[in-house]
C-alpha cells in the first residue's frame, strides 16, 4: 500500500504515519518523486487494512499496490534508476549501450582479440563468461575463476567495464572483487538464496529472464534484489521457450515497452541467446533499439567457427563492425525523428 501525504504535510505528520506503519508491523519507504511525499507500506503478505491511518493528519490518500513487486514498480518509485557500470549509464530515455564479447572466455588471447575488437568498433561495456551453465555435462564449461581474472585483466586493458556470469553463492565474492557488473542467468532467474546474496553484494546486477518466465515472476525475481538492498538492478530479455523450433528462443520484443510502463529498471535485451543464429541477430539489434532498449548484449567472437561455446550465434569481428556502423546511422535518424 502506498500512503500519499497532503503536498503541506508537516514533518511531524509524516513521521507520525510511519511510527504507526513501524507499529503495525510493516516497513515504511519513502517513494521519491512529484510534489507530495508518498510512503510504501512493505513486509506484508496481504492486504495492508488502511483503518489505523484513517484520520491521521497530512494523509491525503491511499493506493492499494496489487502487484507481487513493489520496490521494482513505478508505483513505488515513478523515477528511471539509472544504473551505472564502472561509470557507464544504463537506463531508459539514455544512450543505449552496446555490451559485446565472446559467450565464454577460452584463452587470454581469444579474449584479448575480442576485447579490442569491440573497443574500436565503439561497444561500452565487456562481456564474457567465465562459469558456462550447459545443457550437456561434457560441454566446455568455462575457465572458472581463471577465467574471470583474464576478463579483468582485458577490462582494464582495453579501458571498458566488465560484466560476467555468477552461477553458485560461492562465486559471488570473487567474481565481485574482478568484475563491475554480475550477471544472473536466466536458469538462476528464480534460484531464491542465490538471489537474496547477491542483493548484499555492492556491485550492478544483470538479471537474465527464465526462458519459461512471465514477465510478473521476472519482475518478482527482480524485487529480491531490491528488497535485498541492491538497487542497481538491469533486466534482459533473452527470449523465451515458446512451441516455435525454427529458431533457438522466441525473443519477446513487445515485452519492451510494456516494461518502461511498469518498471523504472533499465532493460536490455539479448539477441544472441534469443535466436542462435549469427546473420539474424544485427536485424533484431536495430529492432530492439527502435522499440526502446536501454541497451543490447551480444557475443562477438574472433573466430566463430572455432568457438567452445555457442559459435554460430556469435557475431565475427567484420560482422560487428558493419553491425555498429549501421547502428550509428539509425541512432541518428531516430535522433532526427525525435527532434521532428
Amino acid at each position: 500500500m502506498l500512503i500519499v501525504m497532503e503536498h503541506n504535510a508537516a514533518e511531524h505528520d509524516i513521521r507520525a504515519v510511519v511510527a504507526q506503519i513501524e507499529a503495525q508491523g510493516y516497513k515504511a519507504e519513502s517513494i521519491p518523486g512529484g510534489d507530495r511525499v508518498a510512503i510504501g507500506v512493505l513486509g506484508n503478505t496481504g492486504y495492508v487494512d488502511e483503518t489505523p491511518f484513517r484520520g491521521m493528519a497530512g494523509v491525503r490518500e491511499f493506493i492499494h499496490v496489487t502487484k507481487p513487486y513493489k520496490l521494482v514498480s513505478r508505483d513505488f518509485h515513478p523515477e528511471d534508476t539509472i544504473v551505472e557500470v564502472g561509470g557507464v549509464k544504463i537506463g531508459w530515455n539514455q544512450p543505449p549501450v552496446m555490451i559485446a564479447g565472446p559467450c565464454a572466455i577460452e584463452s587470454r588471447e581469444q579474449l584479448q582479440e575480442a576485447s579490442r575488437v569491440v573497443k574500436e568498433a565503439g561497444a561500452s561495456i565487456l562481456r564474457g563468461g567465465a562459469f558456462k551453465p550447459r545443457t550437456g555435462p561434457h560441454s566446455f564449461q568455462g575457465l572458472g575463476y581463471e577465467g574471470v581474472k583474464i576478463l579483468s585483466e582485458m577490462s582494464k586493458e582495453v579501458g571498458l567495464p566488465s560484466v560476467t556470469e555468477v552461477m553458485r553463492i560461492d562465486q559471488l565474492e570473487m567474481v565481485a572483487k574482478y568484475s563491475d557488473c554480475l550477471q544472473i542467468g536466466a536458469r538462476n532467474m528464480q534460484n531464491f538464496d542465490l538471489l537474496k546474496e547477491a542483493a548484499k553484494i555492492d556491485k550492478p546486477i544483470l538479471l537474465k529472464r527464465g526462458m519459461s518466465a512471465t514477465l510478473e515472476e521476472f519482475l518478482a525475481a527482480a524485487e529480491y534484489l531490491l528488497a535485498g538492498g541492491n538497487p542497481n538492478v538491469i533486466l534482459c530479455e533473452r527470449g523465451i521457450r515458446t512451441f516455435e523450433r525454427a529458431l533457438r528462443n522466441t525473443l519477446d520484443l513487445s515485452v519492451i515497452p510494456y516494461l518502461k510502463k511498469v518498471t523504472h529498471l533499465p532493460v536490455i535485451v539479448d539477441p544472441s541467446h534469443a535466436i542462435g543464429v549469427r546473420d539474424i541477430i544485427p536485424h533484431l539489434v536495430k529492432a530492439a533499439i527502435v522499440v526502446g532498449a536501454a541497451g543490447v548484449m551480444v557475443e562477438v567472437h574472433p573466430k566463430p567457427a572455432c568457438a567452445l561455446c555457442d559459435g554460430p550465434q556469435s557475431l565475427n569481428p567484420e560482422g560487428f563492425i558493419k553491425m555498429m556502423r549501421e547502428l550509428k546511422i539509425l541512432q541518428i535518424a531516430l535522433d532526427t525523428g525525435e527532434e521532428g
